[in-house]
């Protein structure tokens, strides 16, 4: 049974409502390698990306068109198996999409039993809050930003969960990873 992950960039506060272009690191100038390589791993170790319809109409309308990307994200963006939660969807417009219209529960429990590595999802703060109220996430990776916002959509707004911590890697920027199991 594959894992389904949520990566989310949060605020020390828990924020992940990114509308005010918060999630940068503190200084711009900041040795960003180690955290790239992060990404880089959990990029390798996932073979699905999962995402709601504003989600993806966003990264749709940015990522395909990047021709000097260094990251790497644009090629595992283009390449990787992409889900959409939404019922209004009907033509993605971006290769190797798949549109779920379906019970989400259903859905993801389908996704989930078949063959394959991590189904991760970013981003998407209806469907993250969704997937953790039908019990459905495995994992969560927070990088956590220093940063104190005070205001803003948070990871676990209205939500219980019972957690194991499975790594702490903190990063050059400032950033720090979290890496928790559902107990």
């Amino acid at each position: 049974m594959r894992d389904l992950i949520i990566t989310q960039n949060i605020t020390l506060d828990g924020v992940i409502d990114a509308t005010d272009g918060w999630f940068d690191p503190a200084n711009d100038d900041a040795d960003q390698s180690d955290l790239n390589e992060a990404l880089h791993e959990q990029a390798a170790a996932a073979d699905a990306f999962l995402v709601g319809r504003v989600t993806f109409e966003d990264m749709r309308g940015y990522w395909p068109q990047q021709t000097n990307d260094t990251t790497g994200i644009t090629d595992y963006l283009n390449k990787v198996q992409k889900y959409v939660v939404s019922t209004t969807l009907r033509d993605p417009l971006w290769a190797n999409t798949t549109i779920l219209a379906g019970d989400l529960k259903e859905e993801i429990t389908t996704l989930k039993s078949q063959p394959g590595k991590d189904i991760v999802t970013t981003g998407s703060i209806r469907l993250t809050h969704a997937l953790i109220e039908s019990d459905l996430v495995d994992e969560f990776r927070l990088f956590v930003h220093p940063v104190v916002l005070g205001h803003g959509a948070r990871l676990f707004d209205r939500h219980r969960a019972n957690l194991h911590l499975v790594e702490t890697r903190p990063f050059t920027s400032g950033v720090a990873l979290l890496r928790y199991r559902v107990a």
